[in-house]
């Protein structure tokens, strides 16, 4: 039976991030990527370094996302754990 006072029966992990499907944590990171290169290019005084960056930041996502068909638990978690990490870093600086 569920007893919702073990903190092994949380669903809550103990760094904090909600748990989500990995490929929306995937996801998300891509769309924040996909907003900060849209604010670029719509910058009067667009930073082409900075584009490229965030442009390959942004492919590398869409590579991973494809790796997690693939993956076994492992990976899964590791990739998932990095973005979830990467997520909370990047809403923590803006776009």
């Amino acid at each position: 039976m569920h007893d919702p006072a073990s903190p092994s029966s949380s669903s809550e992990p103990a760094d904090g991030v909600s748990p989500q499907a990995p490929a929306d944590v995937v996801e998300e990171v891509m769309a924040w990527y996909s907003r900060a290169i849209l604010a670029e290019r719509r910058a009067p005084h667009s930073d082409p370094e900075r584009l490229e960056h965030l442009l390959a930041r942004r492919q590398e996502c869409v590579r991973d996302r494809a790796r997690l068909e693939e993956a076994d638990a492992e990976e899964t978690a590791r990739i998932t754990a990095s973005y979830a990490a990467r997520l909370k870093e990047l809403e923590a600086t803006g776009p």
